[in-house]
């Protein structure tokens, strides 16, 4: 049995958005999304068929990196900052609890 569409849609990781559904979120082209994965800094899962399908989580990232672009800086800078940032915030989390 499937899992409960609650469940699915409440999990920030769950691949709920068509490629063409995240570029419309994000105000921002389909291109761009496949550059980021290109650049390593998501990693969109990929239906039977071999289409992307995006998550919350994965969307912040784009458009955090949309942001940063838009602002001026280089698309590879800019996910190379956004994974840093990301290390460091888990880094911190896991200090805290020790």
């Amino acid at each position: 049995m499937g899992q409960n569409p609650d469940d699915m849609f409440g999990d920030e990781n769950y691949p709920a958005y068509t490629i063409g559904q995240a570029a419309e979120m994000l105000n921002t082209t389909q291109d761009f999304l496949r550059r980021l994965d290109e650049a390593k800094l998501i990693n969109p899962h990929r239906s039977s068929g071999g289409h992307r399908r995006y998550s919350r989580y994965q969307l912040r990232l784009a458009a955090r990196a949309r942001q940063m672009v838009d602002d001026g800086t280089a698309l590879e800078a800019a996910c190379r900052i956004i994974v840093l940032e990301d290390q460091l915030e888990e880094a911190l989390r896991q200090n805290e609890k020790q």
